[in-house]
């Protein structure tokens, strides 16, 4: 969408691989000559518009009745998997228009590990694009396919006996000469995950289409992103809807349009059964692609039949499929294929403050000293593009930003243990200034396709500085530029940064295809934006910062220098740019038979233009359009290693692909100021830390665009405050929210940031168990309690770790939520703020008289939770901490909270927060045990010093109350139910506290 005026549009090295995905030795086929010749390519099955939507019509062609597919040819299989070639079994689908079939496929099963089914179908000379190893490293196998016989065996038969043992997975297949199907089954109880059974296999080189059938029982999350409830919308009979379709085309969406295609791709669901018999469980199916796609859920009102389709306009089909049980088995095992997240710094929990619209230094400083003096702890300041001079990326305003007043900024926030993040676009201005410059010298940018554009030499399109060039992230040289960027504007000479924000990297261009005069457009949109004069630094003085200073002592960036608005020559070539790579002249790139359900329609609008190659190795931004925010982070990741070799790298992204969280964090885009995207904040969340594996994300409190109420943003700031990334921050054209400037929403985040504050050690240990084996750190209700229907359900509650629940407050003017508490085996449940047992019980419970600083959270029975103390009256050390390095600093409480049967246990993990690989002997990781009967027992690793000086004993009766007042340092609260025990108490291995 273009801009409004000064309104931000709140609208390695790689080539394409050449092997096959799951290898495996090729053998002849009568078939076989006509694989890769276009000519030999039978006409079959496709459909132009989406039209049937799930269904499998094309105006009067039912392409499962209509169109018979493939059959399988040469099965050979082993305890590892199989291989087969697919033959197409007839001539043209009569009545489909153009769009030839491959005569020959290539299939490919492997069981890569006991837990881990790949199937993969491409043509059989493997010529078809796949998604390059810099982009998506594949994950080990365990086994290889290797044929043991040479005989044909019958493909219906599962593996053989010896094989059973080892899978949790079996892979049936159709007979031969038979319509090719397959059927994944779950080996413990025989359950059906996925087939396509009496469905048709298309596959051509623009569209490839796949359908599984669903039972009654599927509930399907994941498909994303998208601005969606958790749990995804499949019809049912009587329903209006005939499917649910979920696209992935990565785009710059402002506002967050419900059901449409937003800045990731995520080709992952989970498929959670429950119907009360055997075969309740959840598996994982994930799609590696990135390819624009339509996935549908759909219900055929003809047939009463479920299932979900995939429409492909490119690459393969390569599948990989998840056993569970559990859902967060399938977590783990989808960390397996995409990588374990990385860790991030101890500091990003804190909180985080950003504005687009910050007019210069002096007002960011402004923020930075009225959030002490409000008492409200800001842990990281942030800056937008307002501090580039034009827009220019890797450029300072030299009147706005100046060099020493950033620098002593940046000196400044971190003397009182606070960070700085800054903002980097991708998209760098056609002008000739060095970043430029050097871009070009390396040829690092985007070429134009002649065949598809009026011009020659870089592509522009038009960004915040104006007509822009883009840069080819599978480049050879693309990372020595960008990380020479880097250490030139953010090495010594140039802004301390301590994290680095990426945005616009879907990457977005405010032009819609075919996008021909970039500049005349640039100047219609008035871009860059016309500033107002610098204003005159105001007397007023910000503590940290003297009120005036000479000018002459300005250490202005070369920017200043700079010819300003003289351009770069146009650079030219009269040689025809070769073709795409793993694609055939006849192809269509530009406009697809297949349509997908893109919001911009055109896959080229507000974006590259699909014809676009990287270099050397060809491949089109038609096929790699979805992995453009994942390689720009993948980059900027190592260019902040660079600069920061022992640090662990702090990157968000706002688009992001399968593995961004192994380098990543991710927040949610730009939203809207209302309780409907407050609530949708919660499912986005979810999304990404528990499907997902990018577990740090978050939402802009308060909501990006628009004005929120005290009301909301108040709930907000005490919402956000529980979730993984923690940041305010709103668009130009909104007034400011930061949360001193209203007494009742500063008194929330104050609230927010104490409940935080206290269990953020709790958080970070989660966090390290996800990095280590992909346990979800937060988590919806089906996740901890399998139970039925009603978990299932739950949209807006959630799990932090294993043991604490959140039930946030939903609506204006509400002070009450109804909360669900599963009472599967007897659970106990104890109020955070209390201590005290939920009086109900369990069940569904109304939680009343929470007010707009409050929000109902509990602890699970059976839980130990080491919590840091906030009410310390240690000596030199009171209130709240207003740094995490403060916070570190101290003392824990330990909180037993018991289960039913007087039991709990927990655990801690210490280290220190910043270094990517720890010293020896320097992290603690603790375990704690309590027996029942008064002693805690704590053991594992100490090399950080715990210091524990209370400790909470909750559900106590008043027998053992009694015996613990004999005791001074002991109290009974007997109104609370629980048992004070005040000391100090240095923590190491092996050692029991006895309470009483």
């Amino acid at each position: 969408m273009p801009p409004n005026n000064n309104k931000k549009n709140t609208t390695n090295n790689g080539e394409g691989q050449k092997t096959p995905a799951v290898t495996a030795t090729q053998t002849s086929s009568s078939s076989g000559s006509q694989s890769r010749s276009h000519s030999s390519r039978a006409r079959c099955c496709y459909r132009d518009d989406g039209a049937g939507a799930g269904v499998g019509a094309v105006g009067a062609v039912d392409i499962d009745k209509d169109c018979r597919g493939y059959t399988a040819r040469n099965v050979r299989r082993s305890c590892a998997g199989l291989t087969a070639d697919l033959v197409l079994i007839d001539g043209p689908c009569k009545g489909v228009g153009a769009g030839d079939d491959f005569g020959v496929l290539r299939l490919v099963v492997a069981y890569e590990d006991k837990s881990r089914l790949r199937v993969a179908i491409t043509d059989f000379g493997n010529t078809r694009y796949q998604v390059p190893e810099a982009a998506f490293p594949r994950p080990r196998s365990t086994y290889s396919v290797e044929a043991e016989e040479e005989e044909e065996l019958d493909p219906e038969d599962p593996p053989a006996p010896q094989c059973w043992g080892s899978y949790d997975l079996v892979y049936y297949m159709s007979p031969v000469g038979q319509p090719f199907s397959f059927t994944v089954q779950r080996k413990s109880t025989g359950e059906t995950l996925f087939t396509t059974t009496h469905t048709t296999l298309v596959f051509q080189p623009q569209y490839i289409r796949l359908k599984t059938h669903l039972p009654q029982t599927s509930q399907i999350y994941g498909l994303g992103e998208t601005q969606d409830e958790w749990n995804l919308h499949v019809p049912f009979p009587g329903d209006n809807v005939t499917a649910t379709v979920r696209t992935m085309w990565a785009r710059d969406a402002p506002g967050l349009g419900g059901g449409e295609n937003l800045y990731s791709s995520h080709p992952l669901y989970f498929d959670h059964r429950v119907g009360g018999g055997k075969n309740d469980g959840t598996h994982g199916v994930f799609l590696l692609n990135s390819n624009g796609m339509d996935v549908k859920l759909y219900h055929n009102h003809t047939t009463n039949e479920r299932g979900l389709e995939y429409n492909l306009i490119g690459g393969i089909l390569d599948l990989y499929f998840l056993p569970g049980p559990a859902p967060v088995d399938v977590a783990r095992q989808y960390s397996q294929v995409v990588g374990r997240p990385a860790m991030m710094p101890y500091w990003a929990l804190g909180l985080h403050q950003c504005r687009y619209g910050y007019e210069d230094w002096y007002e960011v400083a402004e923020v930075v000293g009225n959030y002490s003096a409000a008492g409200i702890p800001l842990e990281t300041m942030w800056t937008d593009i307002d501090y580039m001079y034009n827009r220019w990326v890797f450029t300072l305003d030299p009147e706005r930003f100046p060099i020493d007043r950033m620098r002593q900024l940046v000196d400044h926030l971190h003397e009182k243990g606070q960070r700085y993040v800054m903002m980097v676009d991708p998209a760098v201005a056609h002008h000739t200034y060095p970043s430029f410059t050097r871009g070009v010298e390396l040829d690092v940018f985007h070429y134009t396709n002649p065949e598809t554009t009026n011009y020659t030499g870089l592509f522009k399109g038009v960004v915040w500085p104006g007509a822009t060039v883009f840069p080819d992230w599978l480049h050879p040289k693309v990372g020595e530029w960008w990380t020479g960027e880097f250490l030139n504007f953010f090495g010594e000479d140039g802004v301390a940064v301590d994290g680095i924000w990426i945005d616009m990297n879907e990457p977005a261009s405010f032009c819609e295809w075919p996008c021909e005069k970039p500049e005349e457009l640039a100047k219609t949109l008035q871009l860059p934006p016309k500033r107002d004069p610098p204003r005159e630094i105001p007397k007023r003085g910000v503590p940290g910062f003297p009120d005036t200073y000479d000018p002459e002592q300005r250490k202005r960036r070369s920017v200043a220098q700079i010819p300003l608005g003289s351009e770069y020559p146009r650079m030219s070539t009269t040689e025809n740019p070769p073709p795409p790579a793993h694609h055939i002249p006849s192809e269509d790139l530009l406009t697809p038979p297949y349509s997908i359900n893109h919001h911009d329609k055109h896959l080229s609008s507000h974006t590259l233009p699909v014809t676009i190659l990287h270099r050397p190795s060809n491949l089109s931004h038609y096929d790699t359009h979805n992995l453009h925010g994942l390689l720009m982070s993948k980059h900027t990741s190592a260019a902040l290693h660079t600069l920061h070799p022992t640090l662990r790298p702090f990157v968000l992204t706002r688009s992001s692909f399968p593995t961004a969280g192994t380098h990543s964090a991710k927040w949610l885009g730009d939203n809207l100021s209302t309780w409907s995207h407050y609530r949708s904040s919660i499912s986005g969340m979810l999304h990404y830390t528990s499907l997902y594996q990018i577990p740090f994300v978050g939402s802009d409190v308060c909501g990006f665009i628009g004005l929120p109420s005290a009301e909301l943003c108040a709930r907000w700031a005490v919402l956000g405050a529980l979730q993984p990334f923690y940041r305010n921050h709103n668009d130009i054209n909104s007034p400011a929210q930061e949360f001193y400037l209203d007494a009742q929403v500063s008194e929330a985040a104050k609230a927010g940031i104490a409940i935080r504050f206290r269990i953020l050690d709790y958080i970070y240990t989660a966090l390290y168990e996800q990095s280590r084996d992909g346990t979800p750190a937060f988590s919806p209700m089906f996740f901890v309690f399998r139970g039925g229907k009603v978990e299932r359900d739950i949209v807006h509650q959630y799990f932090i770790g294993r043991w604490i629940l959140v039930s946030p407050i939903l609506a204006q003017g509400k002070t009450s939520v109804e909360a669900y508490f599963p009472e599967e085996g007897g659970t106990i449940w104890y109020d955070f703020a209390t201590g005290m047992k939920l009086a109900q019980g369990g069940g569904w419970v109304k939680l009343e008289g929470y007010g707009t600083s409050e929000i109902p959270v509990h602890i699970r029975g059976g839980a130990v939770l080491p919590l840091r103390i906030l009410d310390t009256h240690e000596e030199g050390v009171e209130g709240m901490p207003m740094t995490t390095n403060e916070l570190r600093e101290r003392d824990f409480e330990v909180v037993v909270a018991p289960d039913r049967w007087g039991k709990a246990w927990g655990e801690l993990y210490v280290d220190d927060g910043v270094s990517i690989v720890q010293k020896k002997d320097s992290v603690t990781e603790l375990k704690f045990e309590y027996d029942g009967k008064g002693g805690l027992r704590i053991y594992g690793p100490n090399g950080h010093k715990v210091v524990v000086r209370r400790i909470v004993l909750l559900g106590i009766k008043a027998v053992v109350g009694a015996l613990a007042e004999k005791n001074p340092l002991v109290r009974w609260e007997e109104e609370r139910e629980r048992l004070v025990v005040e000391g100090r108490w240095e923590l190491a291995p092996d050692m029991v506290i006895t309470l009483f």
